[in-house]
């Protein structure tokens, strides 16, 4: 190895190691979202007047799953919308670098539908407050609901999920990482520790 190989290894930040615990596997994600599609259709009684938007980007793919098994169960298809909250951020303005806007697509009328926000993981509720401003930009729907596959906690905002995957407490100095195979992962959902 070269001096200016050697000089250019040590010159990179090795990053610490952060250590991870599976809290979830795929056969635990796969059982969350059926048991959450059967409490989705008993709640609403059916799919009438119901559709789906995952909230970018892990509640998109979520949002998905859960209406291909209420497809399974009710033979009929719920229209789904993929919902970008980047602009209804409340910490926009505070962010230096630009913000990276992805598309949004609601194919249909929310107004009068029962709308169910769907996402990867509730933590301080911030994003799902923007996720219900940017949902009312486009309809006035009969009614929110949300479904997450994680509550996590550490709430900051009076907000509850109607449907929960799983309950995972947390310390604020943890994180919780979802993979999912749209992403080229294997679905798990990890509690990562500095």
């Amino acid at each position: 190895m070269s001096p200016a190989e050697k000089s250019t290894m040590t010159d990179q930040p090795i990053a610490p190691k952060r250590e991870e615990r599976v809290v979830m596997d795929a056969g635990d994600i796969a059982r969350a979202l059926t048991r959450i599609a059967h409490e989705i259709l008993e709640r609403n009684k059916g799919i009438q007047e119901l559709a789906l938007v995952g909230i970018r980007t892990g509640g998109v793919h979520l949002a998905h799953r859960l209406v291909r098994r209420i497809h399974e169960i009710e033979g009929r298809q719920v229209p789904i919308g993929e919902l970008d909250i980047t602009l209804y951020r409340d910490d926009l303005s505070l962010r230096k670098d630009q913000p990276i806007l992805r598309k949004t697509s609601v194919p249909f009328k929310i107004s009068d539908l029962k709308v169910v926000l769907v996402d990867d993981v509730l933590f301080t509720g911030r994003t799902i407050r923007a996720a219900m401003d940017g949902l009312i930009d486009l309809g006035r729907p009969a009614e929110i609901q949300l479904a997450v596959l994680v509550d996590r906690g550490h709430r900051q905002l009076p907000i509850k999920a109607n449907y929960i995957g799983k309950n995972i407490p947390t310390s604020r100095e943890e994180a919780i990482h979802v993979s999912l195979e749209e992403n080229g992962e294997d679905d798990r959902v990890v509690i990562l520790k500095a």
